[in-house]
């Protein structure tokens, strides 16, 4: 079954939904399934601290800058909706396709 990352294009930017496994034994993104790209965060989800490490590793993985990540909602589920802006959905979609499980 090839699972394929939604992405919604928007004037601010890319918007896509995330299912984040906090606790993990190691910070990484897996990869899309069931339409969410999967991350593995070391935090946990206690004092927005899986949020701020959902957000730098998005980030960090696109090669942009933390303050175009945004959280817009979903902020105390495992299951958040994020946007990035100045990111192209085509691009996201390629970068994130090679890290399927």
């Amino acid at each position: 079954m090839s699972d394929q990352l939604k992405v919604t294009e928007t004037p601010e930017g890319v918007v896509f939904t995330v299912h984040v496994q906090p606790r993990a034994s190691r910070c990484e993104v897996c990869g899309p399934k069931e339409g969410e790209l999967r991350l593995r965060l070391t935090s946990p989800p206690v004092e927005d601290a899986a949020n701020k490490q959902c957000v730098e590793l998005i980030a960090k993985t696109l090669g942009i800058a933390k303050s175009r990540v945004v959280i817009k909602s979903g902020a105390k589920s495992r299951h958040k909706v994020v946007r990035v802006e100045g990111v192209d959905g085509s691009a996201l979609l390629s970068l994130f396709k090679d890290r399927e499980e």
